[in-house]
């Protein structure tokens, strides 16, 4: 019975063995995919900040801007690009709104944003758009790819609508959670201004025809889950001004906001926690059960082994010689 059992248990070596590099390299990559109706949403406040004051025309210190992200995964949008882009797609219509101390809205900016599901690469298709202004994205935004690595990626700045690189700037520890963390320098730039605006009935139109113009700058932080790609805290220094024209005459520049956003702490532990629970599962799929398998194999192939050894080692040879008649002979035979 041992070289039937020893065949067995060498298939299932080779087996356990393929398994192995099948998982991290075939089906890792097909499994892991952001869900097309995942819903998030993440609150950011600027403690205090600097806001404008548009029946003044002045800049006022407040105590705090609050800043409200969603993101909504849009399944028939999905579905429909899916259908001529050949690959697993996501869409998510994200809304960042800001309000004032006050609650009152101080600026919102919708976006469509379409990426594969599996590398998070930008897809493009029609309605991809800020602000209902279409785009053709290059680049991340909002999350980094699984098992992200230690260098620089291009991300796109919704303001600007471009991309431009954020780099990485070292490995770092953060809530007990080993991190990437990166930087992004967006310069002053000139930027349309929102298409809704604080003050009922001025437009941007309008406030375009007097000349005025809005500009930009913010030093952008993330700190990245490297196995998941996903953010679990993430910071903004960020500035906007008004310009000149007939707003404000003699080339004029007043600060329309300015402020260090930060998440607000119950959403960083949110996240963490459900980075943690999402970490396990990306990791089962490339580092446990891959590594697994290969010592599962190993051990087989050794068990295997052992028993085919056993099965061919010769039976051992009688204590004593048989003699004639089957009689035992204790020694040499003696005469009579």
């Amino acid at each position: 019975m041992r070289r039937p059992a020893s065949l067995v248990l060498l298939a299932l070596a080779v087996f356990f063995t393929a398994l192995s590099p099948l998982m991290r390299w075939y089906a890792f990559p097909r499994l892991a995919k952001i869900p097309p109706g995942q819903y998030q949403d993440m609150v950011l406040e600027a403690k205090p900040a600097t806001l404008l004051n548009y029946g003044t025309m002045k800049a006022e210190q407040v105590p705090q801007v609050t800043i409200v992200q969603t993101l909504k995964g849009n399944v028939a949008a999905s579905d429909r690009i899916e259908q001529s882009a050949g690959r697993d797609v996501v869409v998510w219509d994200a809304l960042s709104y800001v309000a004032g101390p006050d609650g009152k809205m101080v600026s919102q900016v919708p976006e469509r944003y379409i990426f594969d599901a599996h590398s998070q690469e930008p897809v493009h298709a029609t309605g991809e758009s800020v602000d209902g202004d279409p785009v053709r994205r290059e680049g991340i935004e909002y999350k980094w790819p699984f098992l992200t690595e230690k260098r620089d990626y291009a991300y796109f700045d919704a303001q600007t609508r471009t991309s431009a690189p954020i780099h990485y700037k070292g490995t770092r520890t953060f809530r007990g959670l080993e991190v990437y963390y990166f930087e992004q320098t967006i310069p002053w730039t000139k930027v349309a201004l929102p298409k809704k605006m604080p003050v009922k009935g001025v437009t941007p139109q309008a406030v375009a025809k007097m000349g005025t113009t809005r500009w930009y700058t913010t030093q952008r932080m993330f700190w990245v889950e490297p196995v998941t790609g996903a953010p679990v805290n993430g910071q903004e220094i960020h500035k906007e001004e008004l310009r000149g024209g007939d707003l404000l005459p003699g080339g004029r520049t007043v600060t329309a906001f300015a402020g260090h956003v930060k998440m607000r702490a119950d959403y960083v532990d949110a996240t963490v926690s459900l980075v943690r629970s999402q970490r396990t599962l990306v990791l089962l799929l490339t580092r446990y059960l891959p590594w697994g398998f290969l010592a599962l194999g190993a051990a087989l192939l050794a068990l295997s082994l052992h028993l085919e050894a056993r099965s061919r080692r010769p039976r051992t040879a009688s204590a004593g010689r048989s003699a004639p008649g089957g009689a035992v002979s204790d020694g040499p035979a003696r005469p009579l």
